[in-house]
């Protein structure tokens, strides 16, 4: 039996397990306090911060953010459908949309569990706002489809 978008399935799959079991150590081996408990893997550069976000990216929408976790369940379920009923049109296409889903699904289940998402990856260099591997996975879903879009078509897989 042929799996269609085997990609689509390996990206969801292996990112969301990647993504889960990070933030299921993070809380296993992290108290969540204020300040927030940091470890410092390259001082001043990046640490591993424990905090929880109730919003979206960089915690937008965090006061009123209960409506999050229906979107992130409603995606899930249009990428799922995406997988399965939809022949995508090469490698970078299927992964980019399993890493969307990946990323979707990982922060949806805290969400829907918890009200909230566990953030830890804090580049401090840049002052960027401390994320998650479901906000990495997203992001690099967007850049396979963004490879996928400049590939010339006759270069289907």
């Amino acid at each position: 039996m042929q799996i269609k978008n085997r990609f689509f399935w390996v990206a969801a799959i292996a990112g969301l397990v990647l993504d889960q079991l990070s933030k299921l150590w993070v809380v296993n081996n992290f108290e969540l306090t204020i300040p927030p408990q940091t470890i410092p893997l390259w001082p001043g550069i990046f640490h591993l911060t424990y905090v929880t976000n109730k919003g979206a990216a960089f915690s937008l929408f965090s006061e009123n953010g209960d409506w999050l976790r229906w979107l992130s369940l409603a995606v899930s379920l249009g990428l799922i459908a995406l997988g399965f009923w939809v022949s995508l049109a090469n490698r970078w296409e299927e992964a980019g949309y399993g890493f969307i889903l990946s990323g979707a699904l990982g922060n949806g289940i805290d969400r829907l569990l918890a009200g909230e998402v566990v953030d830890f990856l804090d580049f401090r260099l840049i002052q960027f706002p401390i994320f998650n591997l479901a906000d990495v996975f997203i992001n690099v879903g967007i850049g396979c489809l963004l490879l996928a879009a400049f590939r010339p078509k006759r270069d289907s897989q």
